[in-house]
């Protein structure tokens, strides 16, 4: 399993998403009273988000990344952080990354396939990160289950599959992501 030691973990949401919806603010909450430091930034129009937008947006709030760095992402979230770390310098590490409905392949949705336009390159990302894991639903309505497959291959990730989660976008399924607190600390 992925432990870590964050100091910091930066929960970034996904499309048509803000830092109050879904599980975030239950996670920030339960993290911050673990002693972290729990961000979940807003990202820029977030109903047509642009990845030049996003990214600027992450790296000004996580400043410098270090391995006590942790990353959350939910859906649009995942490949946003996935961008981020593939425009780290060559020193710069973070601790680890919980991808949660995670994609790298466009999903025919043309509000965000920008993110998806140039190819993912998984050899700088790996080099920025040794810690990730993929969380996903037999039943997600927007991403395949394939998409947990790749982030297996490609990064190394254990995959958790939860059973009926849909897309894990309700507030009530904090539940569920009990095992993301088991995950970061």
């Amino acid at each position: 399993m992925l432990r870590c030691m964050a100091k910091r973990v930066f929960i970034i949401h996904g499309w048509g998403g803000d830092p109050g919806s879904n599980w975030f603010p239950w996670l920030k909450e339960m993290l911050e009273k673990r002693g972290m430091e729990a961000v979940v930034p807003r990202m820029p129009d977030s109903e047509n988000p642009k990845l030049a937008a996003w990214l600027e947006t992450l790296r000004k709030a996580v400043g410098g990344p270090d391995a006590e760095t942790f990353m959350v992402g939910h859906s649009l979230g995942c490949i946003t952080i996935l961008r981020y770390m593939q425009g780290l310098g060559d020193e710069d590490k973070i601790g680890g990354a919980v991808l949660v409905a995670g994609f790298t392949e466009d999903l025919g949705i043309k509000q965000i396939a920008n993110f998806l336009d140039e190819p993912v390159d998984w050899k700088r990302i790996n080099a920025r990160c040794k810690r990730f894991v993929a969380i996903a639903s037999d039943n997600d309505g927007y991403v395949p289950l394939r998409q947990s497959e790749i982030l297996k291959e490609k990064l190394g990730a254990k995959v958790l599959m939860q059973q009926g989660m849909g897309h894990f976008n309700m507030a009530e399924l904090h539940v569920a992501l009990n095992e993301l607190l088991k995950i970061i600390g």
